[in-house]
């Protein structure tokens, strides 16, 4: 078994690698395969020279919620985040690397079993917005995130981000 911080947190099913998510996301797809659902990826980070960035995947029926996974990313102590551009980037780019993974895993997870499930996987999140210290940063965040091939939320819809991972933090 991988170590847990290589690992993906449920709060039902307990740690996860990337590919028990995608299982489990389709799991979840497959329990009501008629209904519509959105998979979106968002990250936040404390506010501390040494944060914790966590990072969430989240499975939403639409209409009747959804279920998420977290993995939490520290880094060495030598590796600081002095100012609040170098953790938003480091969000970013952790949301972007999470998502890109996830989306070559389901890929290869639709390949092996055929499955027609009516589900969008477009969106990543970002705890940026218009109001605030970070409405500077929100062009350079959106850029990124769609050199990346996906669409950017910024808030406040930005609720993977801003919500679900600002809970782990």
């Amino acid at each position: 078994m991988s170590d847990k911080k290589d690992l993906f947190y449920n709060l039902h099913q307990g740690y996860l690698t990337l590919e028990e998510v995608v299982e489990s996301v389709f799991d979840y797809f497959s329990k009501k395969p008629d209904k519509k659902y959105r998979l979106i990826v968002g990250s936040d980070s404390s506010s501390e020279d040494r944060p914790t960035f966590p990072v969430v995947i989240v499975a939403l029926r639409e209409g009747e919620g959804g279920r998420f996974f977290v993995k939490k990313f520290r880094y060495p102590k030598e590796k600081i985040f002095s100012n609040l551009q170098q953790r938003i980037l480091q969000e970013v780019y952790l949301s972007c690397e999470t998502a890109l993974n996830l989306k070559e895993k389901i890929k290869r997870r639709e390949e092996e079993a055929e499955t027609n499930y009516d589900y969008q996987f477009r969106y990543i999140h970002a705890d940026v917005g218009e109001e605030g210290p970070t409405k500077d940063m929100i062009h350079e965040v959106v850029s990124l995130i769609n050199s990346n091939g996906f669409e950017a939320k910024i808030k406040p819809s930005s609720y993977a981000a801003s919500i679900v991972a600002d809970r782990y933090t």
